[in-house]
């Protein structure tokens, strides 16, 4: 290969950002080029960049050279305000407008042939869809790898109202890295000394009083995006609501990947379903059972997913394979042979044993199918109603007033337990859990009990079942609530419950997926809109996708409560703003469940083919 570094491509503000470039020794004619935008070093390998047999990320180089080889030009970016680019970083808002002028340089570019394919993980597919937004010269196609909010309003910042707290862990360990780039050893000295678990004991911070502060620059950002609780016009920028652009959208081949337990789940099956609907595309979408980005490896949290789990062996020969026979297909004329038969390719959670295996790991098993389109056509939307006696099932509740009450309160929350988290270490982490506390978990407290023995969580759960039910789709849990505080947060769990075993005698309650929702905004997400006490309100929470298989002699559990911290801030009943609020009070929720408020979830069951 030749390899150019830190060419500076001039933003349309002047500002110029370091690009390298990998191109074949004596190239002789244009080629198609594959770009990638990252803020998190183009020097430095991604962390995904693994197989199951290399558990080390492959180099930059390592990565450029299989698709140089193969008749390619690669370019490595960093984002504006990172590592050798210039200007200021300001998280995602920039990314649109500096895709597309990198798009257009590389078309000025005597070796490029105006053809070019994007990829990336995590920020580096929000860069492509943001760019993709304003639909730049030369985009002929897309690999979006767990990202590329279709709205971070919903999903990735914030999720119904609450704001999501990796964002927090996310910034302190990237103010350390740009620290570190600046040589600014007193800060980072300073950074480095502190406890950001402990940090997490003491919310809301204050700007100018917060681990950040070392840094005021992502301090500030990071404050902007937690203090903004409506959906404003913030939300509705180009980088951050793909949602709002679809009908401007580049119309070009788009893979958009991601796992149940990533919190790019939600995005992934909105911009896929939302690009179909306006005839953008042809859109492909793929759902593993990892956490965010970790395709290689069969076990997320403390479950085994089976044999068939990884893209590996599964899917392709490995992530660099798979990627070099999307973009053979859609930048390469010679190459025209069917990608997949049908554009949506999903991992079924369920069917193992439930034993322990022999690394220590519930198996859960699970297989790839191949469906149609999103959500899938032969959908039956079923409720399962709550009942005051703890049952969940399919019979509407007869009495004709009937509820369950519980206090919440915002010093006590309930702890996270995995779910759908990145970049929460090491205050939190995702994947698949037995819902019991421990000392791993953030917030758990001695004796370790299951979360269900917690008086603010209420319980809901089917009898064992009497036949498999797969649940795969778009979830939402309708309810009718009262409070005696102006507002407060409901949260909701859906729970695979494994029957008492030899190697778990208690059971095993393994999360499936969980949502909230900050009720003020239950009618419009632009208006808060306060409770009066008394006052019974009809919502919705809308948790993320899922495909889950619930085998016979399992039961389907539904967890409602009023937190998941840390997974969200804690909403403190006042009606104040939780990133600035100092008063807390605990609030009496009340779930009524009876013939004229049936309170239920709506789950997609798929029928037995």
């Amino acid at each position: 290969m030749e390899i150019e570094k830190d060419i500076m491509v001039p933003m349309r503000d002047g500002i110029c950002l370091a690009t390298d470039i990998y191109r074949p020794q004596n190239q002789q004619s244009p080629l198609p080029v594959i770009l990638e935008r990252t803020p998190y070093d183009k020097s430095k390998p991604s962390r995904s960049e693994v197989t199951v047999s290399q558990h080390n990320p492959k180099s930059r180089r390592e990565i450029a050279n299989a698709f140089v080889e193969r008749g390619y030009v690669v370019v490595y970016q960093d984002c504006r305000g990172r590592f050798n680019s210039q200007g200021e970083f300001s998280k995602y808002i920039n990314e649109g407008p500096d895709g597309y002028d990198t798009l257009k340089w590389l078309c000025e570019q005597s070796w490029c042939n105006g053809k070019i394919g994007t990829m990336g993980l995590s920020y580096a597919a929000h860069t492509q869809s943001a760019l993709a937004c304003l639909n730049p010269p030369g985009l002929a196609c897309m690999f979006l790898d767990s990202g590329g909010f279709s709205n971070a309003f919903q999903g990735g910042i914030r999720q119904g109202g609450a704001f999501e707290l990796k964002q927090l862990t996310w910034a302190y360990h990237q103010s350390l890295v740009d620290l570190e780039q600046q040589a600014d050893e007193i800060s980072k000295a300073a950074l480095e000394k502190i406890n950001i678990s402990d940090w997490f004991s003491r919310l809301p911070w204050k700007k100018g009083h917060s681990p950040l502060k070392y840094h005021p620059q992502y301090e500030e950002y990071v404050f902007d995006q937690w203090e903004r609780e409506g959906f404003d016009g913030y939300w509705q920028q180009i980088g951050l609501y793909a949602e709002g652009y679809y009908n401007d959208y580049a119309n070009v081949p788009m893979m958009h990947m991601a796992s149940w337990y990533d919190s790019y789940a939600r995005t992934a099956t909105d911009n896929f379903r939302g690009l179909n609907d306006v005839g953008k595309g042809p859109a492909y979408l793929l759902m593993g059972p990892w956490t965010h980005g970790n395709r290689s490896v069969p076990c997320h949290g403390e479950v085994d997913f089976g044999p068939e789990a990884t893209l590996d062996g599964n899917l392709a020969t490995d992530h660099v394979a798979f990627r070099l026979r999307w973009f053979d297909r859609w930048l390469k004329e010679e190459t025209r042979e069917t990608f997949w038969e049908k554009p949506v390719k999903l991992f079924i959670m369920g069917g193992g044993s439930g034993c322990r295996t022999g690394q220590g790991f519930l198996d859960h098993g699970g297989t790839w199918r191949e469906e149609s389109n999103w959500p899938l056509p032969q959908t039956v939307y079923t409720p399962f109603y709550i009942h005051s006696d703890g049952r969940l099932d399919q019979a509407k509740p007869e009495p004709e007033e009937d509820s369950l009450a519980y206090q919440y309160d915002p010093k006590n929350p309930v702890p996270t337990i995995g779910g759908t988290i990145t970049s929460g270490e090491p205050v939190m982490v995702g994947g698949a859990y037995n819902q019991v506390e421990s000392e791993r978990f953030f917030g758990c407290k001695p004796p370790y009990l299951p979360l269900a023995n917690r008086p603010d969580i209420l319980v809901f759960q089917t009898n064992p079942l009497e036949n498999d039910v797969e649940v795969t789709g778009p979830i939402v849990v309708h309810l009718w609530l009262a409070s005696d505080c102006p507002d407060t947060d409901i949260t909701v769990k859906l729970i695979d419950c494994y029957p008492p075993s030899v190697d778990y005698p208690q059971g095993f309650a393994m999360n499936i997926t969980d949502g909230i929702l900050r009720v003020r905004y239950r009618n419009a997400w632009d208006k808060a809109e306060w409770m009066e006490s008394g006052e019974i309100y009809k919502i919705s929470v809308e948790p993320f996708p899922t495909a889950n298989l619930f085998k016979k002699g399992h039961r389907i559990r539904l967890d409602i409560s009023s937190s998941n911290f840390p997974h969200f801030d804690v909403n403190p009943n006042t009606g104040e703003d939780p990133a600035k609020g100092t008063l807390n009070r605990t609030a009496q929720n009340r779930i009524f469940m009876d013939r004229d408020r049936p309170s239920h979830v709506l789950l997609p069951v798929i029928p037995p083919s």
